[in-house]
């Protein structure tokens, strides 16, 4: 299922005051962080970028392809994604469609150090993994994420703040930096221990509970047969898993069961309501809220549409 979220646009720069087509670039300096809004309007190649600090970019409009670290990673970057970088990395960018119809934007905040290290020194010390061999960090070989909705909003609040002139706004916008912090910390763990359970199962109890609700979907999955197979308490399983990867156990399940739907609806076979028992669900019209929630339509639009599109394609 696709989560992906874009944070709010900030206006284009009028073209009479743009001090370049490529990267023209609009900066906002605050104590501990610096946010840039980076706007490109011709279409450009090996454009060079680079920071002293980590920086966390997110795509906003457009498409830039992304040659990182000495070219070992190339990827297309599109709104809805977000990549981190360590200090001192160049990042050498493509811009392939770049005009003033299509223009390429992008927001650039980078980090100071310092902060990183006292948000992460706080959450070792206060809300410790429950694997005592893990610990709070961002991990660098998870520099390419998808945007959660979360992410996207922390990121609005920090560009609101950064465009006032109210004194105490360092403040402000301080907290809003620990959050995505954490935030990104959290959608980084999710990668790992939701895209590698299989590996993970045997060392790492909630990598085992990803694999038993990936398995079972369509079984009576409560937080107590969950808290059971990972060996703790149900209060402290279900704080332990959200506090970790962002979001509640049954918040977990109803995603993988509504990603599993969207699968199943796109075979001729299955109806609305086969899909809704076959994955644990006892209401049709639950069911239908939920997919809607998720997916944006319903399932049974969502399946109309599947079809569709499999018919145009074949």
């Amino acid at each position: 299922m696709n989560n992906r979220s874009i944070p709010s646009l900030p206006d284009l720069t009028p073209s009479g005051r743009l001090h370049t087509l490529v990267e023209n670039r609009s900066i906002y300096t605050m104590e501990h962080c610096e946010m840039n809004v980076f706007e490109t309007y011709q279409p450009s190649e090996r454009v060079n970028l680079r920071f002293p600090d980590l920086v966390y970019t997110a795509m906003l409009r457009g498409k830039k392809v992304m040659h990182l670290f000495d070219n070992r990673q190339s990827f297309d970057y599109v709104p809805g994604e977000s990549v981190i970088m360590p200090s001192n990395e160049t990042m050498v960018i493509d811009f392939p469609e770049a005009s003033f119809k299509t223009p390429a934007q992008c927001i650039a905040l980078a980090i100071d150090e310092r902060k990183i290290k006292e948000t992460v020194e706080i959450l070792n010390n206060q809300f410790a993994k429950t694997n005592e061999k893990d610990s709070w960090s961002l991990a660098s070989d998870q520099f390419h994420i998808q945007n959660t909705q979360e992410i996207s909003y922390t990121i609005d609040r920090i560009m609101r703040l950064a465009r006032e002139s109210n004194p105490g706004k360092d403040i402000f916008v301080n907290m809003a930096i620990q959050e995505l912090l954490l935030r990104l910390m959290q959608t980084q763990a999710r990668g790992l221990i939701f895209g590698h359970y299989k590996l993970l199962s045997s060392s790492n109890r909630f990598a085992r509970v990803v694999e038993f609700v990936k398995e079972n979907l369509d079984q009576n999955l409560t937080v107590e047969k969950l808290s059971d197979l990972a060996c703790m308490s149900k209060p402290h399983f279900f704080r332990s898993f959200k506090r970790e990867f962002g979001l509640s156990p049954v918040e977990f399940i109803i995603r993988e069961r509504i990603t599993k739907a969207r699968e199943l609806l796109q075979e001729s076979k299955n109806s609305v309501s086969d899909v809704c028992f076959r994955l644990g669900f006892q209401s049709v019209n639950y069911f239908c809220t939920l997919f809607k929630k998720h997916v944006g339509v319903s399932p049974g639009r969502f399946k109309q549409g599947a079809l569709v599109a499999a018919c145009t394609y074949d």
